[in-house]
């Protein structure tokens, strides 16, 4: 009797495929090249590290990133301004109190994914300008297609240390029908290369990863005349991680998420002796906010465990070790410049923050002996610096893949209710 009902229940599943599973079954247990699981990850950021982070972003110091929106695309002719009313620049002028007064009105009069940029006294260009990142939040634009997919593209071919004649897998410009054997032929090259490479296909992927799960989870899904509903679109999230639907690609894709998470944990946890020097302050011209918010920095970090040894990043040869290192920093300058070309500027500023973010994070693991050498006297300039750009573009980049985490709990129960 019990076999007669359990047929039906595999046969079930089998066609139904379980959603859930689908996307979740194999993201899972310990991590190449770490020394941490999943489940660890997921408790430690959703219930420990993801609400104080927000409330440290929310901060004035952190909530404004000076970019430069303007630049043309250097590569291939693209439009210099999105068609679309999501990607219109509607200037603010913060800090001020005619500002303050003008905030409500700023809300008010934004489109639907409208780039409120905010004009500083300007330290390199005339065209960068502060934007508020509060009131420019990540999330579906509509900034999609064979543009879109031209963007990811070039980032993948040109700057992963990948030969053209190894298909990515599931490459919707590339024009091949075996999306298995693209995926075998693919890993296989992967699997050969050094702990560097591999590791940069994989920060690459997960930033991508962590991209998709932001406009899936902010998704338009009611666009009226007078009201906006934006949530989660289940549907949209299948599409990018569900194995079934990416030739298995969907889970690699999310564990690569996580794997970025740990990189830019380890390099937060390590310049953590740079922001407890007594020179060193969160300065908005608010003595005692910015001490409060420093302190709330520290704290935050202070909390962090260490999963990533990157010891063992660029071990070998010295040479070879700095000859791997000028690549990689020359890709991230790179992938920033291909940012340039994304049509939609809500896109195009997020993409290069958390870019930038990233690259920062690798120049932090990369300076271990700078950062054992910081001076203890605020009398000494420490070799050791970070620019306010690259302080902002670190936190809010790891604080996007905080929140990508934090969303993967939200897919699991909604793609469960499906059930």
């Amino acid at each position: 009797m019990k076999l007669v009902v359990i047929v039906p229940l595999l046969l079930l599943l089998e066609v139904s495929g379980y959603a859930e599973c689908r996307c979740f079954c194999q993201v899972t247990g310990d991590l190449d090249d770490c020394t941490c699981d999943v489940e660890t990850i997921d408790r430690f950021n959703n219930d420990q590290l993801f609400p104080k982070l927000q409330s440290l972003l929310e901060s004035d110091y952190f909530r404004f990133y000076k970019v430069n929106l303007n630049k043309p695309c250097p590569f291939w002719t693209a439009s210099s301004e999105c068609g679309l009313r999501d990607c219109a620049v509607q200037p603010c002028s913060p800090y001020s109190a005619e500002a303050n007064e003008q905030q409500d009105e700023c809300e008010k009069a934004k489109h639907l994914g409208a780039v409120d940029a905010c004009s500083f006294p300007d330290e390199e260009s005339p065209d960068s300008q502060y934007v508020d990142l509060l009131l420019n939040p990540e999330r579906f634009t509509g900034y999609k297609g064979p543009e879109a997919w031209q963007i990811w593209n070039s980032i993948y071919e040109e700057n992963c240390f990948k030969p053209y004649t190894i298909k990515r897998p599931l490459n919707p410009i590339s024009f091949q029908s075996s999306p298995g054997s693209e995926a075998r032929t693919f890993y296989s090259w992967l699997e050969g290369q050094c702990v560097e490479k591999r590791a940069f296909f994989r920060l690459v992927s997960g930033l991508h990863a962590s991209i998709n799960i932001h406009l899936s989870a902010r998704y338009l899904l009611d666009d009226r005349w007078f009201q906006k509903k934006w949530g989660h679109n289940v549907s949209e999230f299948r599409q990018r991680f569900d194995s079934g639907l990416t030739a298995g690609e969907g889970p690699k894709r999310l564990r690569n998420l996580y794997f970025l998470y740990l990189i830019e944990l380890r390099a937060l946890a390590k310049v953590l002796p740079f922001f407890q020097q007594s020179s060193f302050q969160l300065y908005t011209g608010r003595p005692e906010e910015d001490r409060k918010h420093k302190e709330q920095l520290v704290d935050i970090l202070e909390s962090f465990p260490l999963h990533f040894d990157e010891a063992s990043l660029f071990a070998g040869d010295e040479k070879e070790a700095a000859k791997l290192k000028e690549d990689i920093r020359l890709a991230f300058l790179n992938i920033s410049r291909i940012m340039d070309c994304v049509g939609c500027f809500k896109c195009r500023l997020w993409g290069k923050l958390q870019t930038q973010g990233l690259g920062t994070a690798l120049k932090i693991l990369f300076s271990e002996r700078q950062l054992e050498a910081l001076p203890k006297s605020s009398n000494q300039r420490p070799s050791f610096q970070l620019s306010r750009q690259e302080i902002v573009s670190l936190f809010n980049a790891f604080g996007r893949i905080s929140t990508s985490v934090r969303e993967l709990k939200n897919f699991r129960v909604l793609l469960a209710e499906e059930q």
